[in-house]
């Protein structure tokens, strides 16, 4: 198999394996951790000088940075039936690149703080203050997606490879609903993407990790 995904799900990596998931594809997944030591091998830093996961390895042709690899399949394949992900023309991939681009320098940062200190670190690490200052923060960014979000999703009414980037972001502040209480339509399209079968084999995926 000539397409691998490395990473675990339970990280950034899966965006490019909910991509895959998506458009059906046929890849093999090598789990690799990003604690341990596994992604400062010779061989691993062979792939990525940087050390990080995820890394798309497609017949040589090798990604990484997550969105950059999600982005990357999604312009490379289509699913068997036709299906893309990617922008179809000028305005869908002028979506998909702001909107992806959007995710990383708006709301990124904040939302990870958001899980890290409500839920993802040991309960005597975490720092309550800080997710409260992080979702204080993510309002400005939300408000924005809230008036963008008056049609399904985020190209229109197709789903695209930005809602996977931009979901998979936005999947961080779960552990604070109270973040989307007066957002309705962020809400409802967070719930239709986390909901998709793609995210939920990425998900199953991850309990595996």
């Amino acid at each position: 198999m000539s397409l691998k995904i490395y990473g675990i799900a339970a990280s950034r990596a899966g965006r490019p394996l909910w991509v895959a998931h998506e458009l059906g594809l046929a890849y093999e997944h090598v789990p690799t951790p990003y604690t341990g030591g596994a992604t400062r091998t010779p061989e691993f830093l062979q792939l990525n000088p940087n050390g990080h996961i995820p890394v798309v390895d497609d017949h040589g042709v090798l990604v990484w940075e997550s969105m950059a690899c999600a982005l990357y399949l999604a312009q490379r394949y289509s699913s068997a039936d036709g299906l893309s992900l990617a922008g179809q023309n000028p305005s869908e991939q002028a979506d998909v690149l702001r909107w992806t681009f959007w995710a990383v320098t708006e709301c990124e940062k904040d939302a990870l703080s958001v899980l890290m200190h409500t839920l993802a670190m040991p309960a005597d690490q975490r720092k309550p203050e800080l997710a409260q200052e992080a979702a204080r923060r993510l309002q400005v960014p939300l408000r924005v997606l809230e008036q963008h979000l008056q049609r399904p999703y985020l190209a229109g009414e197709r789903f695209t490879v930005a809602d996977v980037c931009v979901a998979s972001v936005l999947a961080w502040i779960k552990p604070m609903p109270e973040l989307l209480q007066d957002k309705p339509a962020v809400a409802a399209w967070l719930q239709r993407c986390l909901e998709r079968p793609a995210q939920q084999q990425v998900r199953a995926l991850s309990r595996k990790s």
